[in-house]
C-alpha cells in the first residue's frame, strides 16, 4: 500500500487506562481526598499526544463494557484519534492506576490491573487490514510482559513488515508489570531481571526505533551502565536508540554505540519548575513521533519531543497536560525569549483553548438562569417559590422539543441556575447541550458571587458547565468601584482557568447611569482584554453594525481564540431582538443568542397565576424560542429560517 494511500500515520499498541491523580499536591497517598480522573495507559497518552501533535493515530487495545472504557474512547475520538480497534471487552474491566504527586521525583502509584481488559489482547484481535491502513506501529514494552499480549505483539509486527510500515517501541518499563515488585509498588523504575532483559532483546531486531530512559535501556542491555546496555542493545539490533537523559535532554544512536559521553551528541532539554515527572515520556514519545514520522530530522524530533516532556514535568496529569501542535509550535518559535514555559501566560492561555472538548460553531441559548425576576413574579401571583423549581422543568421541556423541532442538532444551550433551576442542570448534564451556570448574586453591583467565592462553587460542578459572570459596568464610575469590579471579575476569570470551566463574561451598562452610548462596550472590552482576563465567551446586548464589526476586531487582535459573543436579550420585544439579529448578520464573532424573558416571562407570568396548564406553558415557551432561532437563522448563510 503506498504511503499517500495510508489512512493513519500511526497505530498505538498497548496499555490504555485510566488514571487518577491526587489533587493534593506533597500529601502522602494514604492522605489524598479528591482525585481527577485522566485518560492514561502509556499508548492511550501517546495516541492521545500524536493526535495533538496533528498526526492521524489509532488505538488498538482493549476496553472494559463500562462507564471508564467510554470515558477513553470518547477521549480520544475527541482529539480525532481512530478508535475502530479499541475493542470492547465484555468479560474484563477498564485497567486503572491511582497515583499521588509527593514531590518532584516521588509519585506514589498503585496499578489496578488484575485480569484487566487491555492485557486480554490476543492475536486474533489484530486485523491485517487495520495495521496495513498506517504508516507506522508504536509499541509499549508492557504488553511484552505476557505471553497472550506478546504473541498479538508480533503479529502486529509481522504484519507491519509485511505492508512496510516503521516499528517504534517504548520499552515502557515497570517493575511491577513483571511481577518483579509488591502488588503495590508501581513507583519502583528499575529492578534488575535476566528474565525481562532476555525476553526484550528476543523482540528488539523486530522494531526501527526503540525509545527509553537510562534505566529502560538498562533492563533492554542487561547492564547498570548506560553506554554498555546501549552497546547490548545494539548487537540485538540496527534500529535507532534515543536515550533520554532526564533534564539534560536526550541522545540519539544511528550506528556504533561511542565509549565516551563525550563523543555523543545531547539534544538539550528544557528548562522548567518540576511539578512531577511523571507522563513525562509519553509526551516526549508524541513529539518524538511527530519529528520521526514527517522525516523532519533528529535535531527537529528531538526539539519536539523534549519541550512535549519539559511542559509535562510542570503540569497536573499527563495526556491532558500535553501541548497541542499550535502551542508546542508557538513556544519553539519563542524558545529564545521564554525562559520559563511553565509561566508563560501566553503559552497557558493556548493550552488552555487549543484543549477545548467540543466546538460550537453556532448558539442558540434559552436563559432562564433567573433568579430575583421569577421570585418577584411569584410573590405577584401570591404563590410559594417552591413552584419555580417545576416551572424551570418545565422551561428545560420546551427548550428540549424546540431544539428538536428546529434541528438545532448539537448547537442549542440553556442557562440555568442552581437555587431553582438544580433539577433541569442534572436532567440536561451529559446530553451533549452547552450549559450556562450564573455565579453573581442578582442585580448586585458592585459585583457579589452569589454561592461564596469562585474555588469553592467550581469544586463540584460538571466540567461542562460553564461560568457565567455578569457584571453591571460603566467606563466612568468611580475608580474605587471600577476596582472593585475588576479585582473580583480576575479572581474569576483565574478560578476558571485553575478549575478548566468556560467563563461567559455578560457585560451590561447600569439603568443608575444614562449615559448608555454602546461605544462603551468596546472600551470595555479592551478593558478588560488590558487586565488579562479573556473570557472564552462574551454575552453582550444587540449593537450597530459599525459596532460588531470593531468587537470582532479587538478580539481578534487580543483573543482570537475566543469562542465568540452571543447576543442577550434584557426582556426586549422579539421585533427590537429581530433588528439586533440583523444588525449582526455579517458579524463572524456573533455566534448565536442567549435570550430569557423574552421567551419565558409571559407564559410562565400565567402559569404562577394559574392561567396556563404544563401542556400549554411548554408550548407557548417553546414556540417563542422557535420563534427567535427563525430570526437567527434568517440573517444566518446556510440555515433556513423556519
Amino acid at each position: 500500500m503506498a504511503t499517500q494511500e495510508k489512512q493513519l500515520d500511526v497505530i498505538c499498541l498497548g496499555r490504555i487506562a485510566v488514571d487518577f491523580y491526587a489533587q493534593q499536591i506533597g500529601a502522602r497517598l494514604e492522605d489524598a481526598s479528591t482525585f481527577s480522573k485522566y485518560l492514561g495507559g502509556s499508548s492511550g497518552n501517546v495516541a492521545y499526544g500524536t493526535a495533538i501533535q496533528g498526526l492521524k493515530s489509532g488505538m488498538l487495545a482493549r476496553v472494559g463494557d463500562e462507564h471508564m472504557g467510554r470515558f477513553l474512547r470518547e477521549e480520544l475520538q475527541r482529539v480525532g484519534a481512530d478508535t475502530r480497534s479499541l475493542i470492547v471487552d465484555p468479560e474484563r474491566l477498564t485497567g486503572l492506576v491511582i497515583l499521588g504527586i509527593k514531590d518532584q521525583e516521588t509519585f506514589p502509584l498503585i496499578f489496578y490491573r488484575e485480569n484487566c481488559a487491555d492485557m486480554a489482547l490476543t492475536p486474533n484481535d489484530i486485523d491485517e487490514s487495520y495495521i496495513a491502513s498506517s504508516r507506522a506501529l508504536a509499541i509499549t514494552g508492557t504488553h511484552l510482559s505476557h505471553p497472550n499480549t506478546r504473541a498479538a505483539v508480533l503479529k502486529a509486527l509481522e504484519y507491519a513488515r509485511r505492508h512496510g510500515l516503521r516499528t517504534a517501541l517504548d520499552i515502557d518499563y515497570r517493575p511491577v508489570l513483571w511481577g518483579l515488585t509488591s502488588l503495590g509498588d508501581g513507583e519502583t523504575r528499575f529492578v534488575e531481571s535476566e528474565k525481562v532483559t532476555r525476553e526484550l532483546q528476543e523482540v528488539l531486531h523486530h522494531f526501527d526505533l526503540i525509545v527509553g530512559t537510562e534505566e529502560e535501556f538498562h533492563i533492554a542491555g542487561g547492564s547498570t551502565d548506560t553506554l554498555t546496555a546501549l552497546s547490548n542493545v545494539r548487537k540485538a539490533t540496527p534500529a535507532t536508540l534515543v536515550c533520554k537523559r532526564g533534564a539534560q535532554g536526550c541522545s540519539v544512536f544511528e550506528g556504533e554505540i561511542a565509549a565516551d559521553w563525550q563523543q555523543v551528541k545531547l539534544h538539550s532539554g528544557v528548562r522548567v519548575e518540576v511539578l512531577n515527572v511523571l507522563g513525562a515520556g509519553d509526551a516526549f514519545m508524541s513529539g518524538l513521533l511527530r519529528g520521526y514520522l514527517n522525516d523532519e530530522g533528529w535535531d527537529q524530533a528531538c526539539r519536539y519531543a523534549n519541550a512535549c516532556g519539559a511542559l509535562v514535568v510542570s503540569r497536573h496529569g499527563c495526556a491532558p497536560a500535553m501541548p497541542t501542535k499550535l502551542e508546542l509550535d508557538d513556544y519553539l518559535q519563542r524558545e529564545r525569549e521564554v525562559k520559563r514555559p511553565d509561566r508563560d501566560p501566553r503559552l497557558n492561555h493556548l493550552h488552555r483553548v487549543t484543549t477545548r472538548k467540543k466546538q460550537w460553531p453556532e448558539l442558540c441559548v434559552f436563559a432562564f438562569d433567573h433568579r430575583k425576576q421569577l421570585a418577584d413574579m411569584a410573590r405577584e401571583a401570591n404563590v410559594s417559590e417552591e413552584r419555580i423549581p417545576k416551572l424551570k422543568t418545565l422551561l428545560l421541556a420546551a427548550a428540549q422539543r424546540a431544539a428538536e423541532d428546529a434541528g438545532l442538532q448539537g448547537n442549542s444551550g440553556i442557562l440555568a441556575d442552581t437555587t431553582y433551576g438544580q433539577a433541569a442542570l442534572n436532567e440536561i448534564t451529559g446530553q451533549g447541550w452547552w450549559i450556562g451556570r450564573p455565579v453573581e448574586l442578582p442585580s448586585s453591583r458592585p459585583l457579589r458571587l452569589e454561592h461564596g467565592n469562585i474555588g469553592s462553587q467550581l469544586i463540584d460542578w460538571p466540567q461542562e458547565h460553564v461560568v457565567k459572570c455578569l457584571v453591571f459596568y460603566h467606563p466612568h464610575d468611580a475608580a474605587e468601584l471600577r476596582r472593585e469590579q475588576d479585582e473580583l471579575i480576575g479572581d474569576v476569570y483565574r478560578g476558571c482557568c485553575k478549575s478548566g470551566h468556560e467563563l461567559l463574561l455578560e457585560v451590561i451598562l447600569p439603568e443608575s447611569n444614562a449615559d448608555k452610548d454602546e461605544r462603551y462596550y468596546l472600551d470595555m472590552l479592551q478593558h478588560f482584554y488590558r487586565l488579562g482576563v479573556k473570557p472564552d465567551w462574551w454575552k453582550l446586548p444587540p449593537l450597530s453594525a459599525e459596532n460588531w464589526r470593531q468587537v470582532g476586531a479587538l478580539i481578534e487582535a487580543n483573543d482570537p481564540f475566543c469562542r465568540g459573543v452571543l447576543i442577550l436579550g434584557l426582556d426586549s420585544p422579539e421585533e427590537t431582538l429581530k433588528a439586533g439579529f440583523a444588525a449582526a448578520a455579517d458579524a463572524p464573532w456573533v455566534k448565536g443568542f442567549a435570550v430569557g424573558r423574552t421567551i419565558f416571562g409571559q407564559p410562565s407570568r400565567r402559569w404562577l397565576q394559574g392561567e396556563l396548564d404544563d401542556a400549554g406553558l411548554i408550548e407557548q415557551v417553546k414556540q417563542k424560542y422557535l420563534t427567535l432561532i427563525g430570526f437567527w437563522r434568517q440573517y444566518r448563510p446556510g440555515h433556513d429560517a423556519n
